[in-house]
């Protein structure tokens, strides 16, 4: 039995390495103090990252979860420090993150009085997180913060709150040391991956979609290897981008929509069938598209809509029984499949990307946005981080970068939460210290979050930022003078100098107005060893050819 002696912060912090945490992510508060002194005394293995917004620490949790596939923590004081950190909480909801908040609370003593930043939070949790609740006594403050940890790790992963009265975080006690513990996705039912193999073998245009839980649920060499054994035409999203690399006969992202709109059989893993994937809506009208579905968790299945089969349980498990049912099928009746689907689909996918090579090169000025990808694609490293957080200005990063591994790239999700990237950018520094960490920044997004370039120079955290810098919200103001001929609320400073901002902050950058200045822009910035802003000033007029708005 290990016992730990000490405030609260002692036992809290004590769990936290257990669980492994090297980096808390936080913004100063009184009601916490005792978890900062618990840090200090840990010495250099625990870093305390201090930000400028409770939302960007929690963000920052989110992208150390996503990156090391291990728990982020969250520290954050009472009140405002809580609700300042909701939007960031609900993003790492929707993304599945194993987040872990903990949070200091008036005192108990007091309740009631209207003691300073007094506001009871589970109820405003509850909603975005896994559990959400308080505790109130110092000896049981490890055994919570070891619930939390266990409870964010278990699939389907996921935020938990726990704030801790002051009573408890002050307060002196001697506990017992809960061991870590992380329990594992359970096993899928054989028969349901039977089914689906049944399917599969009977189909003549299947499509393979991959998502997030692909990585996050450490599944990416058996989604892989069931792929390529069965020759499945693979879309991947979010973090499964990479699972197959770029230039993989069997990846058809570019040509995803004549491949979802063509297909007979979709078999989607780890992610929702969501807004960005139709609602499962695949196939046409005259000739609907039969939709498998496999989760992490019973909870993941889709029930908007009728599926041909599901799965839950570990991806591994269910990749790995696939491929050895699907095969066996298939030999036995014979490939059903269209002899020329999967040609067909690459050679879509080779004509969007030979479509756009113009774009990528183009000379235009004002700088189209593709131009920027065009020399981003010439420089990234094949364990480079890139980072999203924008409107249309990252969609088409999502368009043109095919990442060389899974789990490089971060987007905010299906929330949409803008201002996740500058805590995006601090945690992929820290996970990945010697990868590329590039931060694509619409700016927009940059209202949210640039004063955070602050945290990335008092850290010592060199991170390359490009602003796409439109002066709008290319995002709302095109579609709203589609629906009404005209737009309001939707310009912002023209040529904005955000790269000074950064200067400013102790960082570095330069304004880029012409394409042929983004090559060198680039260049200076990956060589600098700080944070370094490239504001390239884009074409306010090109709007990203989006086919779903998400209602």
């Amino acid at each position: 039995m290990v016992l730990v002696n000490g405030h609260g912060g002692a036992h809290a912090v004590a769990v936290a390495r257990e669980y492994g945490i090297s980096a808390i992510f936080t913004l100063s508060g009184g009601h916490v103090f005792p978890v900062y002194d618990a840090a200090v005394k840990a010495g250099p293995s625990l870093r305390l990252i201090d930000v400028r917004h409770e939302q960007t620490a929690v963000f920052a949790a989110e992208a150390t979860a996503r990156l090391t596939r291990a728990p982020g923590l969250a520290v954050v004081t009472a009140g405002p420090g809580v609700t300042n950190s909701v939007s960031a909480v609900a993003t790492a909801w929707f993304n599945g993150a194993p987040v872990v908040v903990l949070a200091g609370r008036a005192p108990d003593y007091r309740w009631g009085a209207g003691a300073l930043q007094e506001i009871d939070h589970p109820p405003l949790l509850v909603p975005v997180t896994k559990r959400a609740w308080t505790e109130h006594e110092t000896a049981k403050v490890a055994g919570s913060a070891a619930e939390a940890f266990r409870l964010a790790l278990s699939p389907h992963r996921g935020p938990v709150f726990c704030d801790i009265s002051l009573e408890a975080m002050y307060g002196q006690a001697e506990a017992e040391l809960p061991a870590a513990e992380a329990p594992p996705a359970a096993a899928p039912d054989p028969g349901h991956a039977a089914r689906i193999a049944e399917l599969l073998a009977d189909a003549r245009r299947p499509v393979l979609v991959l998502g997030s839980d692909v990585w996050l649920g450490g599944a990416e060499d058996a989604a892989r290897r069931a792929a390529e054994e069965l020759g499945l035409p693979v879309i991947a999203n979010g973090q499964a981008r990479g699972v197959l690399p770029c230039g993989h006969q069997l990846l058809v992202t570019r040509a995803r929509s004549v491949a979802l709109r063509e297909a007979d059989l979709v078999i989607v893993v780890g992610t929702p069938l969501d807004f960005r994937l139709g609602y499962g809506s695949f196939g046409t009208q005259d000739a609907p598209a039969q939709v498998v579905h496999v989760a992490d968790a019973p909870g993941g299945i889709a029930t908007n809509l009728p599926l041909a089969a599901s799965a839950a349980g570990d991806l591994t498990g269910f990749f790995t029984a696939l491929a050895d049912q699907a095969a066996g099928r298939r030999r036995k009746a014979g490939a059903a499949a269209e002899p020329d689907w999967t040609a067909r689909l690459a050679e879509a996918a080779r004509a969007a990307r030979d479509a756009a090579a113009p774009l990528l090169a183009s000379d235009a000025e004002p700088v189209h946005p593709a131009r920027i990808y065009g020399e981003l694609l010439t420089v990234l490293d094949d364990d480079a981080v890139v980072i999203g957080d924008g409107g249309d200005f990252v969609s088409f990063a999502g368009r043109y970068i095919e990442p060389a591994r899974p789990g490089g790239w971060l987007d905010p999700g299906p929330f949409g939460c803008l201002g996740t990237g500058l805590g995006y950018a601090i945690a992929a520094r820290l996970a990945r210290p010697a990868a590329q960490v590039v931060l694509l920044l619409g700016d927009g997004a940059a209202g949210f979050s640039l004063m955070d370039a602050d945290t990335l120079v008092r850290h010592r955290l060199p991170v390359v930022i490009v602003c796409g810098n439109n002066g709008g919200w290319g995002l709302e103001k095109h579609p709203m003078r589609a629906l009404y001929s005209y737009d309001v609320a939707a310009d912002l400073q023209p040529g904005c100098r955000y790269d000074e901002v950064v200067r400013a902050l102790g960082g570095a950058g330069e304004l880029v107005t012409a394409p042929g200045g983004i090559a060198p822009a680039l260049r200076r910035a990956f060589a600098a060893g700080v944070p370094y802003l490239v504001n390239v000033v884009i074409d306010p007029e090109i709007a990203y050819p989006r086919s779903t708005t998400g209602v």
